[in-house]
């Protein structure tokens, strides 16, 4: 069965399964608003904070104290930017403010605010807060919200749980909270559970909308049912054509890439093109990654030189998009000459940018200008860059240049604050396999202590460290000690490993008497 948890949305989401991290810089948000005129002013403010620091109440006191005038709806219409840009923290600054100064808010509001307190502070902060509200702003908008935010964490019983009480209250017959339903189970990897949601909804003569049409035809897909997937399309087009856009075709096109069927992508791509209008920034983002997808190159630059037409000023999204999809069609040459625009014309440098191009050398074996890029990115991001390390780590490994990735490790972990970064556990099999086979005890000690460093020591470490020591015929007599005091579970697997190398270990014997 095809991973059905990269088709659990579409629109905005599905941007970000195509191109592994797309919300833009700081910067380019308030690029995108200059040409807005005096309405923008308040909102450029408000998005340059993740810039300038500060909160958006402190931004919103002074924009008055210089005598701006703050209107609800251009409140709201800044909390929706920023939601769609990922800036949560802000956008519920600018919510809780609105509440502070007594600015009516509607239930609409009140679901928003539950959704950003849930990504900023977490779901039982947003639970805290929907219990606080009134009775009459417990309704179908709020109820919703919450079921969103359950659905979003996989939060299964919890979900159906809220689902059959809103059932109760005859606040559950809507389309979004069937769409709702829906992406759990595709988050959940249960596409097979989307088709009867789907027909449900039609039980109950609710109307299907675009949303729900799309992702049938995902979960249609991730059970590799392209006939049903096509069914799905062609009923849209027959009886239900106005729910058909640009983003349906994206979606079809996205099934056929998957099921490597490039003639019917590329023709479902040129309708997606006659849909979406010439100023659709995602469209294009949508299209070259599709043609890229299909491995057609000259598609890729007809597209991306659309793009540059017809928007003067190229962000940084879209400069990552075109790399990703120069990355995938192996066009190093390009890839070089497309980073380099971007270096000289950026406003802000973005890693993820430099994470691309350093991926794609070290594809092609191009060490030197991988490290170049590391290294600038490095000097002008002034951040730790782990993502890249884990690229030269695992670049290393494959090299068998063991004590190069050990040190590329080392370097990593120096750099840690707070475990906000560990090694992948690809990287620490691969460690832990080759010490085996070396019969390196001492390797393993290091990486073990190295580990131990980021808190990211675990039962399957443990069971590959014990091995190694088996395999190098070496006791551990305090290997229990060790494994007691970092929280390690010892069961009746681990209890028989043990006995391999601390035999005269007396816990051990008495285990083995009872």
């Amino acid at each position: 069965m095809m991973n059905c948890s990269r088709f659990s949305s579409v629109g905005s989401s599905l941007a970000r399964w195509i191109s592994t991290g797309t919300l833009e810089t700081e910067v380019d948000i308030v690029a995108a608003v200059k040409h807005r005129g005096k309405q923008g002013r308040l909102y450029r403010r408000l998005s340059a904070l993740g810039i300038t620091g500060g909160t958006a109440g402190q931004a919103l006191n002074e924009y008055i104290r210089e005598g701006g005038m703050v209107k609800k709806y251009e409140l709201e219409r800044c909390i929706k930017e920023l939601r769609k840009y990922g800036r949560y923290q802000h956008a519920l600054q600018i919510s809780e403010w609105m509440e502070m100064r007594d600015i009516g808010l509607t239930c609409r509001d009140y679901a928003i605010r539950l959704d950003l307190v849930s990504k900023v502070r977490g779901i039982a902060a947003a639970e805290s807060y929907f219990s606080s509200l009134s009775k009459p702003a417990k309704n179908q908008f709020t109820y919703g919200a919450l079921l969103n935010c359950y659905c979003k964490e996989k939060m299964t019983d919890k979900a159906l749980a809220l689902f059959e009480k809103m059932d109760e209250m005859n606040i559950a017959s809507t389309t979004l909270v069937y769409n709702n339903l829906m992406s759990l189970y595709m988050r959940l990897g249960q596409p097979e559970k989307v088709p009867p949601s789907f027909e449900e909804m039609r039980q109950r003569n609710i109307p299907p909308n675009t949303f729900s049409f799309n992702i049938l035809m995902q979960s249609y897909s991730c059970l590799n049912d392209m006939e049903r997937v096509e069914r799905v399309f062609d009923e849209m087009m027959n009886g239900n054509e106005k729910v058909c856009d640009w983003t349906t075709y994206s979606n079809l096109a996205v099934v056929y890439v998957k099921a490597g069927l490039h003639e019917k992508a590329e023709s479902a791509l040129k309708k997606l093109e006659e849909k979406m209008g010439p100023a659709n920034r995602l469209g294009y983002h949508y299209l070259i990654s599709l043609y890229a997808g299909t491995s057609n190159s000259g598609e890729v630059f007809r597209v991306w030189n659309s793009l540059k037409t017809y928007f003067p000023t190229i962000n940084n999204i879209s400069y990552l998009v075109f790399l990703q999809a120069l990355a995938k069609l192996n066009d190093v040459d390009g890839l070089r000459r497309c980073f380099e625009e971007w270096k000289s014309s950026c406003f802000s440098y973005d890693t993820r940018l430099a994470n691309v191009a350093i991926s794609a050398y070290l594809k092609n074996d191009m060490l030197v200008e991988a490290e170049s890029v590391f290294h600038e990115a490095i000097k002008r991001s002034e951040g730790p860059c782990f993502w890249a390390r884990n690229l030269f780590i695992t670049f290393f490994l494959k090299q068998n240049q063991v004590d190069s990735a050990l040190k590329c490790l080392k370097d990593a972990i120096a750099d840690v604050k707070d475990n906000e970064w560990h090694p992948i556990h690809a990287s620490l099999h691969k460690f832990l396999k080759y010490f085996e086979e070396k019969r390196d005890v001492d390797g393993a000690e290091e990486l073990s202590r190295m580990v131990k460093m980021v808190n990211h020591l675990d039962s399957k470490f443990y069971h590959s460290l014990i091995h190694i020591y088996t395999a190098a015929g070496k006791p551990a007599p305090d290997m229990r000690k060790r494994m007691e005091e970092d929280g390690i579970e010892i069961n009746s697997e681990m209890e028989n490993l043990l006995q391999m190398v601390c035999p005269n270990d007396l816990t051990s014997q008495t285990v083995t008497l009872e």
